[in-house]
């Protein structure tokens, strides 16, 4: 057979098997999908282990959307990601945002995921700290880049600003451990199960709560609202059919957490977090805590919550004044959590209860 028969053979086989693969949609479902990227404020973690198992459940995939997941990291803003379009969508605090809002930044609180917060100042039980008064004459630590926020409003509400050293944390609970520090900040979800995770040099044995205590702002109403999906405003009104894709893929992300706990914290392993397999499952355990039960729906603001967020910002001089123009809207999430009511879906989590985790050296 000559080379041009040949080669005319080879076409006519390749346009054959082109077109059967066209007729059965052979054609690559990615090419179909909407590309979208979520920014994070941190690394890898069971703080955002809905996103991570609305990927591996392939729930943004239902919704025609290829969703890449960005870390964060201490230099990364995710508000400031979002405004300059490196993210269709970002994780991010409600004081931080209140405040990049009145520097130009215009984005908007889509789904109020975090119900309630999950900020904690630690101290050792022998200090005899529970209260912001007892901070006085001691050293207060935190982390800075906005993370402060609870704790600085603290002062003021009690009127202690000048009788406090703030001192700066690292991102760690050491400058507790070592008493350089009185008081230090952690997430009830992370760094006090680091607290927990360590072993106590005098009895061999891990420490337990009862060798610590700790102020929840919470409880004092510093409280402040945390992580949320904020999306560009000049964005949304063109997207509010991709917005409303991502909220029914992300919600039912932490419903599937909610109700498959293991298999969910199998899923933030496999997504290349440094933490171990107890400590994610203290840290997915309390989220869960923060989220459910969500009484209007998950995703929706609380309006008393957002209230004293947005005061507390005002009193504390975080912000000049309460925020103009649309700076969160419940419809997208609403609409959402009426599809998923009528398939059925829980989508307020009122039954949930917490487990009982039983830390491991170092959160392994």
């Amino acid at each position: 057979m000559s080379k041009s028969r040949k080669l005319g053979r080879l076409v006519g086989v390749m346009l054959a098997l082109s077109m059967v693969a066209t007729a059965c949609g052979g054609d690559s479902s990615s090419d179909e999908l909407t590309p979208i990227k979520l920014q994070l404020q941190w690394v890898a973690q069971s703080q955002f282990a809905g996103y991570y198992a609305a990927v591996d459940q392939g729930f943004y995939e239902d919704e025609g959307l290829d969703v890449t997941i960005l870390e964060g990291a201490v230099e990364i803003v995710p508000q400031q990601v979002l405004a300059s379009g490196g993210a269709e969508f970002a994780i991010s605090w409600v004081p931080k945002v209140l405040a990049s809002r009145e520097e130009g930044v215009d984005i908007v609180n889509i789904a109020q995921v975090f119900q309630r917060s999950p900020t904690l100042q630690v101290s050792w039980a022998d200090d005899n700290i529970s209260s912001p008064n007892d901070w006085v004459g001691k050293k207060v630590g935190n982390w800075g880049f906005g993370n402060e926020l609870e704790m600085v409003a603290a002062l003021v509400k009690f009127g202690i600003v000048d009788q406090v050293e703030q001192v700066p944390q690292n991102f760690d609970m050491n400058g507790l451990l070592n008493r350089e520090i009185d008081a230090a900040e952690a997430m009830i979800y992370n760094e006090y199960a680091q607290l927990l995770e360590t072993v106590n040099e005098e009895t061999g044995e891990l420490y337990q709560p009862s060798d610590f205590t700790y102020v929840s702002y919470e409880d004092i109403g510093t409280a402040m609202l945390q992580d949320a999906v904020w999306a560009r405003a000049d964005w949304l009104p063109d997207n509010e059919d991709t917005a409303e894709k991502f909220l029914r893929a992300s919600f039912r992300g932490w419903i599937y957490c909610r109700d498959n706990f293991d298999a969910c914290v199998d899923i933030v392993l496999q997504n290349g977090t440094t933490l171990g397999t107890s400590h994610q499952q203290w840290q997915l355990n309390e989220i869960n805590n923060i989220i459910w039960p969500s009484p209007d729906g998950i995703g929706i603001v609380n309006q008393g919550s957002w209230d004293q967020t947005v005061q507390t910002s005002i009193d504390s001089g975080f912000i000049s004044g309460a925020p103009t123009g649309t700076v969160f809207r419940t419809d997208i999430a609403q609409k959402v959590l009426d599809d998923l009511a009528d398939d059925g879906v829980d989508v307020i989590g009122s039954g949930f209860t917490k487990r009982t985790v039983t830390l491991v050296e170092g959160g392994e």
